[in-house]
């Protein structure tokens, strides 16, 4: 399976396109608080952006601390499935993600990246791609 990352950040001018993508396209509604993907300035508007996405963590802690399995591990890869049904807005999942990739809106609902790559597209100067896990860590690195 394949996970989102944000490869080429440099290039990021923080229009929030990927977000308001994921909030529309995967949770269906227009909220920046409904994004699996957030951009934020990494210091300053001078200074660039950083994409606040899940890293695919495997086992993922997130789904660990979920006490009713709205959250499972995906079978491969790291990262979470989500049961939107079973979630009781208790906040576990969000204390245990360890970058901050889990967000909960207004009433509590959490919103994670699944990494379905529906926001990839929307990004206007390719920052983001879906990659193979082994790949994902060699594109970061060398970016790095």
């Amino acid at each position: 399976m394949k996970t989102l990352i944000a490869a080429r950040m440099e290039r990021c001018i923080g229009c929030q396109s990927c977000s308001l993508a994921c909030a529309r396209l995967v949770h269906k509604r227009l909220s920046w608080f409904t994004a699996g993907i957030r951009i934020a300035s990494s210091g300053g508007i001078s200074t660039g952006f950083e994409a606040r996405v899940c890293l695919a963590c495997d086992p993922p802690p997130c789904a660990a601390a979920c006490p009713t399995g709205s959250l499972t591990p995906r079978k491969s890869d790291g990262g979470v499935k989500q049961d939107k049904s079973l979630c009781i807005r208790c906040g576990k999942c969000v204390a245990a993600c360890p970058v901050g990739a889990i967000v909960q809106d207004e009433l509590d609902n959490p919103y994670v990246c699944i990494h379905c790559g529906r926001c990839v597209p929307f990004c206007p100067h390719d920052c983001l791609e879906l990659a193979e896990k082994g790949q994902a860590n060699i594109v970061q690195e060398v970016a790095e």
